[in-house]
């Protein structure tokens, strides 16, 4: 779905990108689950988790980091498991998460837009997390900046974490895309005056509650491919 019109439909100046899940790939989390003995289930429960708590303590005006948030719940989940050592379950399955890949569609994604505009991230997680991920993936160059919401006063979808990048990067809002497969950081984006991109790997419906999305696509080619047609 294309929903942009005017001077809407130029193209973006800065294409800022959500990490966690939009350029990482977490399948592997539901077999190191396995290994360690919890549900494959309980993987994606736990990263939800980790959003709804980090949004709670933004919501309450504090400031918790990403990886103190991810490591207790962990911890949480071995010990209602009755796992031996759940402290170093809760290890192995960081250093999982830590080591992640990009999905397949990301590294061609990225350097078909690389040329469209400047690419920046903007993760709820560090800004070391996502280095490592790009520089395994090969396509680190690609991006001026890795900003993180550590360094914002909130997390996403608070509008001070957009505002965030936005100063960061000097560009009025409305020349930002957003790029993410999560519907509330497409709608935290739109509330803060960025256009938004939705990547839905697979085939979901759009929350209607939440702001719709200025465009829409399957994977990062097909997006570069919109974006592509309008700067042509």
């Amino acid at each position: 779905m294309d929903t942009m019109t005017g001077q809407e439909a130029t193209a973006p100046e800065v294409i800022v990108f959500d990490v966690n899940e939009t350029l990482s790939d977490t399948a592997p989390l539901g077999r190191a689950f396995v290994a360690e003995g919890l549900p494959e289930h309980l993987a994606r429960t736990w990263f939800s988790e980790v959003l709804r708590d980090g949004f709670a303590v933004t919501a309450a005006g504090g400031a918790v980091s990403f990886a103190e948030i991810a490591r207790d719940g962990l911890v949480r989940l071995g010990e209602q498991a009755r796992l031996q050592a759940p402290e170093a379950a809760a290890g192995r399955l960081m250093d999982t998460f830590l080591a992640l890949e990009v999905h397949p569609d990301v590294v061609a994604g990225v350097r078909a837009l690389g040329p469209l505009a400047e690419l920046v991230t903007l993760s709820n997680g560090s800004a070391g997390v996502a280095e490592q991920l790009l520089e395994r993936a090969g396509v680190r160059e690609e991006f001026s900046r890795l900003l993180s919401v550590e360094d914002a006063p909130a997390w996403k979808p608070a509008r001070s974490a957009y505002a965030h990048a936005v100063a960061r990067c000097g560009v009025d809002p409305a020349r930002m895309l957003l790029v993410a497969v999560h519907p509330w950081d497409v709608h935290g984006a739109h509330h803060a005056g960025m256009r938004t991109a939705w990547i839905d790997r697979e085939g979901s419906a759009y929350p209607g509650h939440f702001a719709a999305p200025d465009l829409r696509a399957p994977d990062l080619p097909s997006l570069a491919e919109q974006l592509g047609h309008r700067a042509g």
